[in-house]
């Protein structure tokens, strides 16, 4: 599966340039996980690389496909010297991995809860998985592959995520954009949900 991460990669950089860092998790039972940081201007974005290596496996599935099945890595960007976000790296290998680890399947409209600040400070636990094709376009890979499809992150506070449970992810976004919610900023509050 080396062969796959190092196209994801080359998707990464041809999107978003050089990386500028990079760290490595692994956790107990779960191949490595990297994140990669890219800085444009004043958007420091990480993504992760290590999550596509495997496809994810629908957790009631008797055997899991080791071929077919839906291929991602998440993409994070926010604003730069405004909060200590580099602390973000150990939070975004854990969502990475928890495929893996927990048997989820990661698509957009999906709540991933880190259960602690994402960065010292920061004001979310949780990100919602927004839709993939924006910033960094989906990789395809030979059949039976399925793509590798890169899921843009917007960190929720404790309110916006509790919002999202019962009015769901497309409220969320639409109260957001009517609010002109800049999703970039690390230490942004809640939107108004009354």
């Amino acid at each position: 599966m080396g062969e796959i991460l190092a196209l994801v990669e080359a998707r990464l950089r041809t999107a978003l340039g050089e990386p500028d860092a990079r760290a490595a998790v692994t956790f107990l039972g779960t191949d490595r996980i990297e994140v990669l940081r890219f800085v444009d201007g004043d958007v420091v974005r990480y993504a992760t690389l290590g999550m596509s290596a495997q496809p994810m496996a629908d957790p009631t599935a008797v055997l899991a496909d080791p071929v077919k099945g839906p291929r991602a890595e998440l993409v994070l960007s926010v604003r730069a010297g405004l909060a200590d976000t580099d602390k973000v790296l150990r939070p975004l290998a854990v969502l990475a991995a928890s495929p893996q680890v927990e048997g989820v399947v990661v698509a957009p409209g999906a709540s991933l809860e880190v259960g602690e600040p994402l960065w010292p400070g920061a004001p979310f636990s949780s990100v919602l998985v927004a839709e993939p094709g924006g910033l960094v376009e989906d990789l395809e890979l030979d059949e039976p592959m399925d793509p590798v499809r890169f899921l843009p992150l917007l960190p929720m506070t404790h309110n916006e995520a509790a919002w999202k449970r019962v009015r769901g992810a497309q409220e969320l976004q639409e109260r957001w954009l009517s609010n002109g919610t800049d999703l970039r900023d690390p230490l942004r509050g809640s939107v108004s949900l009354d």
